[in-house]
């Protein structure tokens, strides 16, 4: 594959990744209004039934869906301070070790992830008010842990370019 093949690769990722940030922000928005409309229709006698299903289900929903989007970006949690305060020759080796590691926890969780889901789901369980299908609160999961590994490898490659200068 050459480099115009991986760009447009890398390209179509982001834009994925984006995407799902989107749906993930929706998802959080439709959690919040969900609540508050049932608060407000408790008052005046009618409440939204099923509430608890469809804030559980939208609040996985924007957690899993935006998880890539928090690595692409690299604005998760991280201890910026300490890397500025090292000499540059440590500050790629240990970029490229947390990437290694991120992409190895991710791994794992997105395996042990999808063996719990194969077996969630393994008898049609649904949820108690609404009976939405119990695999509907894990397909965001595993399509943000099986997302947030190339937005893993992005930023790693975008962050040690730019630590190099190529960028």
């Amino acid at each position: 594959m050459g480099d115009h093949h991986l760009v447009q690769v890398a390209k179509l990722t982001g834009w994925l990744i984006q995407g799902l940030a989107i749906l993930g922000v929706a998802a959080f928005g439709a959690a919040a209004l969900v609540t508050v409309v049932d608060i407000l229709g408790r008052r005046i006698g009618y409440p939204i039934e099923g509430v608890v299903d469809l804030v559980q289900l939208s609040v996985v929903t924007g957690a899993w869906l935006t998880m890539p989007f928090a690595f692409y970006t690299a604005t998760h949690v991280t201890v910026d301070f300490l890397l500025a305060a090292l000499p540059a020759s440590l500050v790629i080796p240990l970029k490229v070790l947390g990437a290694l590691a991120s992409f190895v926890l991710v791994g794992l969780m997105l395996w042990r992830g999808y063996l719990t889901f194969e077996t969630r789901t393994m008898f049609g369980d649904k949820s108690q008010q609404l009976g939405i299908p119990i695999a509907w609160y894990w397909y965001p999961l595993l399509v943000g842990l099986a997302v947030s590994l190339p937005a893993i490898l992005l930023e790693s490659v975008k962050s040690i370019k730019q630590e190099l200068g190529h960028e």
